[in-house]
Protein backbone atom coordinates (compact mmCIF):
# COMPACT_ATOMS: atom_id res chain seq x y z
CA UNK A 1 0.00 0.00 0.00
CA UNK A 2 1.13 3.47 -0.82
CA UNK A 3 1.00 6.50 1.45
CA UNK A 4 2.19 9.99 0.85
CA UNK A 5 0.48 11.58 3.86
CA UNK A 6 0.55 14.82 1.92
CA UNK A 7 -0.95 17.96 3.39
CA UNK A 8 -3.41 19.92 1.24
CA UNK A 9 -0.68 22.18 -0.15
CA UNK A 10 1.24 19.07 -1.28
CA UNK A 11 4.56 19.94 0.35
CA UNK A 12 6.54 20.58 3.50
CA UNK A 13 9.13 23.15 4.27
CA UNK A 14 12.65 22.43 5.52
CA UNK A 15 15.37 24.21 7.37
CA UNK A 16 19.07 23.81 6.90
CA UNK A 17 20.40 20.64 8.48
CA UNK A 18 22.12 21.38 11.71
CA UNK A 19 20.30 24.60 12.51
CA UNK A 20 18.72 25.00 15.94
CA UNK A 21 15.13 26.28 15.65
CA UNK A 22 14.04 29.22 17.73
CA UNK A 23 10.58 29.36 19.23
CA UNK A 24 8.02 26.54 19.07
CA UNK A 25 8.92 23.45 17.07
CA UNK A 26 7.55 23.19 13.54
CA UNK A 27 7.30 20.36 11.04
CA UNK A 28 10.22 21.85 9.11
CA UNK A 29 12.43 21.95 12.23
CA UNK A 30 11.57 18.37 13.12
CA UNK A 31 12.42 17.22 9.60
CA UNK A 32 15.77 18.97 9.81
CA UNK A 33 16.49 17.00 12.97
CA UNK A 34 15.59 13.78 11.18
CA UNK A 35 18.12 14.63 8.49
CA UNK A 36 20.74 15.33 11.16
CA UNK A 37 20.16 11.93 12.76
CA UNK A 38 21.07 10.30 9.46
CA UNK A 39 24.49 11.95 9.68
CA UNK A 40 25.45 10.84 13.18
CA UNK A 41 29.16 11.19 13.95
CA UNK A 42 30.70 7.71 13.92
CA UNK A 43 34.26 8.81 14.68
CA UNK A 44 33.76 8.81 18.44
CA UNK A 45 34.88 6.71 21.38
CA UNK A 46 32.87 3.79 22.70
CA UNK A 47 31.99 5.78 25.79
CA UNK A 48 30.53 8.52 23.57
CA UNK A 49 28.63 5.89 21.58
CA UNK A 50 26.97 4.66 24.76
CA UNK A 51 26.15 8.24 25.77
CA UNK A 52 24.60 8.86 22.33
CA UNK A 53 22.53 5.68 22.60
CA UNK A 54 21.13 6.87 25.91
CA UNK A 55 20.49 10.40 24.56
CA UNK A 56 18.68 9.00 21.52
CA UNK A 57 16.56 6.76 23.76
CA UNK A 58 15.58 9.78 25.84
CA UNK A 59 14.83 11.70 22.64
CA UNK A 60 12.50 8.89 21.53
CA UNK A 61 10.61 9.11 24.82
CA UNK A 62 10.34 12.89 24.55
CA UNK A 63 9.06 12.51 20.98
CA UNK A 64 6.40 10.06 22.21
CA UNK A 65 5.32 12.60 24.84
CA UNK A 66 5.04 15.28 22.14
CA UNK A 67 2.96 12.89 20.01
CA UNK A 68 0.68 12.28 22.99
CA UNK A 69 0.15 16.01 23.52
CA UNK A 70 -0.56 16.58 19.83
CA UNK A 71 -2.98 13.64 19.76
CA UNK A 72 -4.96 15.08 22.66
CA UNK A 73 -5.07 18.50 20.97
CA UNK A 74 -6.22 16.88 17.70
CA UNK A 75 -8.95 14.99 19.54
CA UNK A 76 -10.23 18.15 21.24
CA UNK A 77 -10.16 20.15 18.00
CA UNK A 78 -11.93 17.44 15.99
CA UNK A 79 -14.61 17.01 18.65
CA UNK A 80 -15.24 20.77 18.60
CA UNK A 81 -15.46 20.72 14.80
CA UNK A 82 -17.91 17.81 14.92
CA UNK A 83 -20.00 19.64 17.53
CA UNK A 84 -20.23 22.65 15.22
CA UNK A 85 -21.33 20.29 12.44
CA UNK A 86 -24.18 18.99 14.60
CA UNK A 87 -22.78 15.52 15.32
CA UNK A 88 -24.50 13.95 18.37
CA UNK A 89 -22.43 13.87 21.54
CA UNK A 90 -22.31 10.07 21.54
CA UNK A 91 -20.62 10.05 18.13
CA UNK A 92 -18.12 12.85 18.61
CA UNK A 93 -14.50 11.75 18.37
CA UNK A 94 -15.23 9.07 15.77
CA UNK A 95 -12.38 8.72 13.30
CA UNK A 96 -9.78 10.58 15.39
CA UNK A 97 -8.00 7.37 16.33
CA UNK A 98 -7.86 6.45 12.64
CA UNK A 99 -6.21 9.81 11.85
CA UNK A 100 -3.63 9.20 14.58
CA UNK A 101 -2.99 5.74 13.15
CA UNK A 102 -2.46 7.01 9.60
CA UNK A 103 -0.10 9.76 10.80
CA UNK A 104 1.94 7.27 12.85
CA UNK A 105 1.84 4.52 10.20
CA UNK A 106 0.00 2.16 12.56
CA UNK A 107 -3.13 0.06 12.26
CA UNK A 108 -6.41 1.79 13.23
CA UNK A 109 -6.72 -0.50 16.25
CA UNK A 110 -3.27 0.56 17.41
CA UNK A 111 -4.11 4.20 16.65
CA UNK A 112 -7.14 4.06 18.93
CA UNK A 113 -5.05 2.61 21.73
CA UNK A 114 -2.38 5.29 21.26
CA UNK A 115 -5.04 8.01 21.46
CA UNK A 116 -6.44 6.48 24.65
CA UNK A 117 -2.93 6.30 26.09
CA UNK A 118 -2.31 9.95 25.20
CA UNK A 119 -5.51 11.14 26.88
CA UNK A 120 -4.80 9.17 30.03
CA UNK A 121 -1.24 10.51 30.28
CA UNK A 122 -1.90 14.15 29.44
CA UNK A 123 -5.21 14.57 31.26
CA UNK A 124 -5.04 12.22 34.23
CA UNK A 125 -1.42 11.15 34.88
CA UNK A 126 0.80 14.25 34.79
CA UNK A 127 3.72 12.67 36.68
CA UNK A 128 3.95 9.73 34.28
CA UNK A 129 3.64 12.12 31.36
CA UNK A 130 6.47 14.29 32.72
CA UNK A 131 8.70 11.23 33.19
CA UNK A 132 8.03 10.31 29.55
CA UNK A 133 8.69 13.87 28.43
CA UNK A 134 11.98 13.96 30.36
CA UNK A 135 13.14 10.70 28.77
CA UNK A 136 13.04 8.77 32.05
CA UNK A 137 10.25 6.41 30.95
CA UNK A 138 9.69 4.70 27.60
CA UNK A 139 6.34 4.78 25.85
CA UNK A 140 5.89 1.05 26.49
CA UNK A 141 6.54 1.37 30.22
CA UNK A 142 4.17 4.33 30.38
CA UNK A 143 1.62 2.12 28.63
CA UNK A 144 2.04 -0.52 31.34
CA UNK A 145 1.28 2.04 34.06
CA UNK A 146 -1.79 3.32 32.24
CA UNK A 147 -3.00 -0.23 31.69
CA UNK A 148 -2.71 -1.19 35.34
CA UNK A 149 -4.59 1.94 36.43
CA UNK A 150 -7.39 1.59 33.90
CA UNK A 151 -9.86 0.19 36.44
CA UNK A 152 -9.40 3.06 38.92
CA UNK A 153 -11.49 6.18 39.30
CA UNK A 154 -9.95 9.50 38.23
CA UNK A 155 -9.18 10.38 41.87
CA UNK A 156 -7.51 7.02 42.55
CA UNK A 157 -5.62 7.16 39.27
CA UNK A 158 -4.24 10.55 40.29
CA UNK A 159 -3.03 9.05 43.57
CA UNK A 160 -1.64 6.04 41.68
CA UNK A 161 0.27 8.36 39.35
CA UNK A 162 1.72 10.40 42.21
CA UNK A 163 2.85 7.36 44.20
CA UNK A 164 4.55 5.61 41.30
CA UNK A 165 5.88 8.40 39.08
CA UNK A 166 6.26 11.56 41.15
CA UNK A 167 9.80 10.38 41.83
CA UNK A 168 10.87 8.54 38.64
CA UNK A 169 14.14 7.54 40.31
CA UNK A 170 12.28 4.82 42.20
CA UNK A 171 11.46 3.14 38.87
CA UNK A 172 15.07 3.15 37.69
CA UNK A 173 16.40 -0.37 37.13
CA UNK A 174 13.02 -2.11 37.41
CA UNK A 175 12.20 -4.69 34.75
CA UNK A 176 8.78 -4.69 33.08
CA UNK A 177 7.50 -7.48 35.33
CA UNK A 178 8.71 -5.72 38.43
CA UNK A 179 7.08 -2.48 37.28
CA UNK A 180 3.76 -4.23 36.61
CA UNK A 181 3.90 -6.03 39.98
CA UNK A 182 4.45 -2.76 41.82
CA UNK A 183 1.66 -1.07 39.85
CA UNK A 184 -0.78 -3.90 40.61
CA UNK A 185 0.03 -3.68 44.30
CA UNK A 186 -0.66 0.08 44.39
CA UNK A 187 -3.89 -0.26 42.37
CA UNK A 188 -5.17 -3.04 44.63
CA UNK A 189 -4.44 -1.02 47.76
CA UNK A 190 -6.25 2.03 46.37
CA UNK A 191 -9.37 0.18 45.22
CA UNK A 192 -9.45 -3.60 45.69
CA UNK A 193 -13.06 -3.87 44.54
CA UNK A 194 -12.36 -2.31 41.15
CA UNK A 195 -9.46 -4.69 40.54
CA UNK A 196 -11.76 -7.63 41.27
CA UNK A 197 -14.43 -6.21 38.95
CA UNK A 198 -11.81 -5.80 36.25
CA UNK A 199 -10.81 -9.46 36.55
CA UNK A 200 -14.48 -10.47 36.31
CA UNK A 201 -14.97 -8.27 33.26
CA UNK A 202 -11.89 -9.76 31.59
CA UNK A 203 -13.61 -13.14 31.48
CA UNK A 204 -16.15 -11.60 29.11
CA UNK A 205 -13.32 -10.83 26.66
CA UNK A 206 -12.36 -14.47 26.09
CA UNK A 207 -11.79 -15.26 22.43
CA UNK A 208 -9.88 -17.37 19.92
CA UNK A 209 -7.68 -15.92 17.17
CA UNK A 210 -5.44 -17.17 14.38
CA UNK A 211 -2.29 -15.54 13.03
CA UNK A 212 0.42 -16.70 10.61
CA UNK A 213 3.60 -18.39 11.78
CA UNK A 214 6.78 -19.12 9.78
CA UNK A 215 7.02 -22.14 7.44
CA UNK A 216 3.30 -22.44 6.55
CA UNK A 217 2.30 -22.87 10.19
CA UNK A 218 -0.16 -20.85 12.26
CA UNK A 219 -0.71 -19.76 15.86
CA UNK A 220 -4.16 -20.64 17.20
CA UNK A 221 -4.51 -18.61 20.39
CA UNK A 222 -7.22 -18.86 23.00
CA UNK A 223 -7.69 -16.10 25.57
CA UNK A 224 -9.33 -18.00 28.44
CA UNK A 225 -9.96 -17.60 32.15
CA UNK A 226 -6.96 -19.04 33.97
CA UNK A 227 -8.85 -22.06 35.36
CA UNK A 228 -10.11 -23.04 31.91
CA UNK A 229 -6.70 -22.51 30.31
CA UNK A 230 -5.00 -24.71 32.89
CA UNK A 231 -7.71 -27.38 32.46
CA UNK A 232 -7.27 -27.45 28.66
CA UNK A 233 -3.50 -27.80 28.95
CA UNK A 234 -3.84 -30.56 31.58
CA UNK A 235 -6.27 -32.52 29.36
CA UNK A 236 -3.96 -32.30 26.35
CA UNK A 237 -0.97 -33.24 28.49
CA UNK A 238 -2.77 -36.35 29.77
CA UNK A 239 -3.67 -37.37 26.22
CA UNK A 240 -0.06 -36.95 25.12
CA UNK A 241 1.32 -38.93 28.06
CA UNK A 242 -1.16 -41.75 27.40
CA UNK A 243 -0.35 -41.92 23.68
CA UNK A 244 3.39 -41.90 24.30
CA UNK A 245 3.04 -44.64 26.91
CA UNK A 246 1.31 -46.82 24.29
CA UNK A 247 4.20 -46.42 21.86
CA UNK A 248 3.01 -43.46 19.75
CA UNK A 249 6.01 -42.29 17.71
CA UNK A 250 4.90 -38.66 17.62
CA UNK A 251 6.51 -36.16 19.96
CA UNK A 252 4.58 -34.97 22.99
CA UNK A 253 3.93 -31.58 21.38
CA UNK A 254 2.71 -33.21 18.16
CA UNK A 255 0.24 -35.41 20.04
CA UNK A 256 -1.09 -32.41 21.98
CA UNK A 257 -1.56 -30.38 18.77
CA UNK A 258 -3.28 -33.25 16.92
CA UNK A 259 -5.51 -34.00 19.90
CA UNK A 260 -6.59 -30.36 20.05
CA UNK A 261 -7.61 -30.40 16.38
CA UNK A 262 -9.40 -33.74 16.68
CA UNK A 263 -11.38 -32.78 19.77
CA UNK A 264 -12.38 -29.36 18.48
CA UNK A 265 -13.41 -30.55 15.00
CA UNK A 266 -14.79 -33.98 16.01
CA UNK A 267 -12.62 -35.77 13.44
CA UNK A 268 -10.90 -39.09 14.06
CA UNK A 269 -7.63 -37.76 12.65
CA UNK A 270 -6.29 -34.21 12.54
CA UNK A 271 -5.52 -34.41 8.79
CA UNK A 272 -9.13 -35.39 7.94
CA UNK A 273 -10.67 -31.97 8.58
CA UNK A 274 -13.07 -31.27 5.65
CA UNK A 275 -12.44 -27.54 5.53
CA UNK A 276 -12.75 -25.23 2.53
CA UNK A 277 -9.39 -23.59 1.94
CA UNK A 278 -9.42 -20.68 -0.50
CA UNK A 279 -6.08 -21.39 -2.10
CA UNK A 280 -5.16 -18.85 -4.82
CA UNK A 281 -2.58 -20.17 -7.28
CA UNK A 282 -1.77 -20.11 -11.00
CA UNK A 283 -2.60 -23.01 -13.30
CA UNK A 284 1.15 -23.35 -13.89
CA UNK A 285 1.76 -23.97 -10.20
CA UNK A 286 -1.14 -26.40 -9.88
CA UNK A 287 -0.60 -28.49 -13.02
CA UNK A 288 2.85 -27.80 -14.44
CA UNK A 289 5.03 -27.93 -11.31
CA UNK A 290 5.85 -24.23 -11.43
CA UNK A 291 7.25 -22.81 -8.17
CA UNK A 292 5.29 -19.54 -8.29
CA UNK A 293 4.09 -19.05 -4.67
CA UNK A 294 0.39 -19.38 -3.85
CA UNK A 295 -1.72 -17.30 -1.49
CA UNK A 296 -4.22 -18.26 1.24
CA UNK A 297 -6.59 -15.41 2.17
CA UNK A 298 -6.31 -14.68 5.87
CA UNK A 299 -2.83 -16.24 6.06
CA UNK A 300 -0.54 -15.04 3.30
CA UNK A 301 2.03 -16.46 0.88
CA UNK A 302 2.79 -20.20 0.81
CA UNK A 303 5.27 -22.15 -1.38
CA UNK A 304 3.94 -23.59 -4.65
CA UNK A 305 5.03 -27.14 -3.83
CA UNK A 306 3.31 -26.99 -0.46
CA UNK A 307 0.11 -25.75 -2.13
CA UNK A 308 0.13 -28.67 -4.59
CA UNK A 309 0.58 -31.16 -1.76
CA UNK A 310 -2.30 -29.56 0.14
CA UNK A 311 -4.63 -29.96 -2.87
CA UNK A 312 -3.46 -33.55 -3.43
CA UNK A 313 -4.08 -34.49 0.22
CA UNK A 314 -7.56 -32.98 0.10
CA UNK A 315 -8.28 -35.05 -3.04
CA UNK A 316 -6.95 -38.22 -1.40
CA UNK A 317 -4.25 -38.76 -4.05
CA UNK A 318 -0.47 -38.95 -3.70
CA UNK A 319 -0.08 -36.19 -6.29
CA UNK A 320 -2.17 -34.27 -8.79
CA UNK A 321 -1.60 -36.86 -11.49
CA UNK A 322 -4.36 -38.83 -9.78
CA UNK A 323 -6.92 -36.14 -10.61
CA UNK A 324 -9.47 -37.40 -13.18
CA UNK A 325 -12.67 -36.07 -14.66
CA UNK A 326 -14.61 -37.99 -12.00
CA UNK A 327 -12.76 -36.35 -9.11
CA UNK A 328 -15.06 -34.24 -6.92
CA UNK A 329 -13.40 -30.85 -6.70
CA UNK A 330 -14.63 -27.24 -6.78
CA UNK A 331 -12.55 -24.86 -8.86
CA UNK A 332 -13.20 -21.18 -9.47
CA UNK A 333 -11.25 -19.24 -12.06
CA UNK A 334 -9.89 -15.85 -11.07
CA UNK A 335 -8.61 -13.61 -13.87
CA UNK A 336 -5.78 -11.19 -13.19
CA UNK A 337 -4.50 -8.25 -15.19
CA UNK A 338 -1.23 -9.01 -17.05
CA UNK A 339 0.09 -5.55 -16.11
CA UNK A 340 -0.88 -5.23 -12.43
CA UNK A 341 -1.42 -8.82 -11.30
CA UNK A 342 -4.73 -7.78 -9.67
CA UNK A 343 -8.10 -9.44 -10.11
CA UNK A 344 -10.16 -8.00 -12.94
CA UNK A 345 -13.04 -10.49 -13.26
CA UNK A 346 -14.28 -13.82 -12.01
CA UNK A 347 -16.60 -16.46 -13.41
CA UNK A 348 -18.97 -18.12 -10.98
CA UNK A 349 -21.59 -20.79 -11.15
CA UNK A 350 -23.48 -19.21 -8.28
CA UNK A 351 -26.39 -16.91 -9.15
CA UNK A 352 -26.54 -14.79 -5.97
CA UNK A 353 -24.40 -11.78 -6.91
CA UNK A 354 -23.66 -10.09 -3.54
CA UNK A 355 -21.95 -13.10 -1.85
CA UNK A 356 -19.95 -13.88 -4.98
CA UNK A 357 -18.91 -10.27 -5.42
CA UNK A 358 -17.96 -10.10 -1.75
CA UNK A 359 -15.71 -13.15 -2.19
CA UNK A 360 -14.16 -11.50 -5.22
CA UNK A 361 -13.35 -8.33 -3.26
CA UNK A 362 -11.97 -10.34 -0.32
CA UNK A 363 -9.70 -12.30 -2.68
CA UNK A 364 -8.58 -9.13 -4.47
CA UNK A 365 -7.87 -7.03 -1.37
CA UNK A 366 -6.68 -9.90 0.90
CA UNK A 367 -6.75 -7.72 4.03
CA UNK A 368 -8.34 -4.44 5.09
CA UNK A 369 -7.38 -1.79 2.54
CA UNK A 370 -6.71 0.96 5.08
CA UNK A 371 -2.94 1.69 5.00
CA UNK A 372 -1.04 -0.17 7.76
CA UNK A 373 -4.11 -2.18 8.73
CA UNK A 374 -3.69 -5.89 7.99
CA UNK A 375 -6.85 -7.07 9.75
CA UNK A 376 -9.08 -9.59 7.93
CA UNK A 377 -11.76 -8.24 5.61
CA UNK A 378 -15.06 -8.23 7.51
CA UNK A 379 -17.04 -5.62 5.55
CA UNK A 380 -17.22 -5.01 1.80
CA UNK A 381 -18.50 -1.49 1.30
CA UNK A 382 -18.69 1.26 -1.29
CA UNK A 383 -15.67 3.49 -1.80
CA UNK A 384 -18.08 6.35 -2.46
CA UNK A 385 -21.19 5.97 -0.28
CA UNK A 386 -24.25 4.56 -2.02
CA UNK A 387 -26.20 7.66 -1.03
CA UNK A 388 -23.70 9.77 -2.97
CA UNK A 389 -23.81 7.71 -6.14
CA UNK A 390 -21.44 4.86 -5.30
CA UNK A 391 -21.90 1.80 -7.54
CA UNK A 392 -22.13 -1.83 -6.42
CA UNK A 393 -19.43 -3.20 -8.69
CA UNK A 394 -15.88 -4.40 -8.19
CA UNK A 395 -14.22 -1.07 -9.02
CA UNK A 396 -16.55 0.78 -6.64
CA UNK A 397 -16.09 -1.57 -3.67
CA UNK A 398 -13.33 -2.06 -1.14
CA UNK A 399 -12.65 -4.52 1.68
CA UNK A 400 -12.46 -3.20 5.25
CA UNK A 401 -12.18 -4.53 8.75
CA UNK A 402 -15.14 -3.60 10.92
CA UNK A 403 -13.36 -0.78 12.77
CA UNK A 404 -12.07 0.93 9.61
CA UNK A 405 -15.45 0.77 7.91
CA UNK A 406 -17.05 2.52 10.87
CA UNK A 407 -14.21 5.07 11.13
CA UNK A 408 -14.69 6.28 7.55
CA UNK A 409 -18.32 7.11 8.34
CA UNK A 410 -17.18 10.01 10.56
CA UNK A 411 -17.64 13.54 9.19
CA UNK A 412 -14.93 14.86 6.90
CA UNK A 413 -13.67 11.56 5.45
CA UNK A 414 -13.74 11.25 1.66
CA UNK A 415 -12.58 8.54 -0.73
CA UNK A 416 -12.43 8.02 -4.47
CA UNK A 417 -11.30 5.13 -6.65
CA UNK A 418 -8.87 5.48 -9.51
CA UNK A 419 -9.98 4.90 -13.11
CA UNK A 420 -10.78 1.25 -13.96
CA UNK A 421 -8.01 -0.60 -15.76
CA UNK A 422 -5.27 1.82 -14.74
CA UNK A 423 -1.62 0.76 -14.71
CA UNK A 424 -1.60 0.80 -10.91
CA UNK A 425 -4.60 -1.53 -10.64
CA UNK A 426 -7.36 -0.85 -8.13
CA UNK A 427 -6.30 2.28 -6.25
CA UNK A 428 -8.32 4.21 -3.69
CA UNK A 429 -7.32 7.64 -2.40
CA UNK A 430 -8.69 8.50 1.04
CA UNK A 431 -8.73 12.07 2.35
CA UNK A 432 -8.88 12.60 6.12
CA UNK A 433 -10.76 15.50 7.77
CA UNK A 434 -7.48 17.46 7.97
CA UNK A 435 -6.95 17.21 4.21
CA UNK A 436 -4.15 14.62 4.28
CA UNK A 437 -4.32 12.08 1.45
CA UNK A 438 -3.47 8.39 1.67
CA UNK A 439 -3.37 5.95 -1.26
CA UNK A 440 -4.21 2.26 -1.01
CA UNK A 441 -3.37 -0.16 -3.82
CA UNK A 442 -4.77 -3.68 -4.04
CA UNK A 443 -1.91 -6.23 -3.84
CA UNK A 444 -0.89 -8.35 -6.80
CA UNK A 445 -1.87 -12.02 -6.69
CA UNK A 446 0.34 -15.03 -7.56
CA UNK A 447 1.37 -15.25 -11.19
CA UNK A 448 2.33 -11.65 -11.94
CA UNK A 449 5.41 -11.76 -14.20
CA UNK A 450 8.31 -9.29 -14.03
CA UNK A 451 7.68 -6.06 -15.98
CA UNK A 452 9.85 -7.10 -18.94
CA UNK A 453 7.99 -10.42 -19.31
CA UNK A 454 4.42 -9.16 -19.12
CA UNK A 455 2.12 -10.14 -21.96
CA UNK A 456 0.28 -7.54 -24.04
CA UNK A 457 -3.21 -6.75 -22.82
CA UNK A 458 -4.94 -8.51 -25.78
CA UNK A 459 -3.30 -11.90 -25.11
CA UNK A 460 -5.75 -14.82 -24.90
CA UNK A 461 -6.13 -15.45 -21.13
CA UNK A 462 -7.00 -19.15 -21.60
CA UNK A 463 -3.77 -21.13 -21.86
CA UNK A 464 -3.89 -24.89 -22.51
CA UNK A 465 -3.42 -25.58 -18.81
CA UNK A 466 -6.15 -23.11 -17.89
CA UNK A 467 -8.52 -24.72 -20.40
CA UNK A 468 -7.89 -28.01 -18.62
CA UNK A 469 -8.68 -26.26 -15.35
CA UNK A 470 -11.94 -25.04 -16.85
CA UNK A 471 -12.80 -28.61 -17.85
CA UNK A 472 -12.27 -29.73 -14.26
CA UNK A 473 -14.41 -26.81 -13.13
CA UNK A 474 -17.26 -27.88 -15.41
CA UNK A 475 -17.31 -31.53 -14.35
CA UNK A 476 -17.06 -30.74 -10.61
Amino acid sequence: MDDDGAAPDGGRGATAAGSVPSGPLTVAALESWRVMLGEVDRAVSDAERVDMLRALEELKSAACAAQARLSVDLDASQRAEQARAGVPLSRRGAGVGAQVALARRESPHRGGRLLGLAKALVVEMPHTYRALQDGLLSEWRATLLVRESACLSIEDRTAFDAELAADPAQLEGLGDRQLVARAKKVAYRLDAASVVRRARKAEGERCVSLRPAPDTMSYLTGLLPVAQGVAVLAALSRAADSARAQGDARSRGQVMADTLVERVTGQEAADAVPVEVQLVMTERTLLAGDEEPAHIPGYGTVPGGWARRLVARRLGTPDLRGVTRTTSVWLRRLFTSPTTGQLVRMDSRRRTVPPGLARFIAARDQTCRTPWCDAPVRHVDHVVPWSEGGRTEADGLEGYCEACNYAKQAPGWRARAGPPGGEDGHVVETTSPTGHRYRSRAPALPGQPPPDEREPADTDPDSAAERYLLDLHRVA
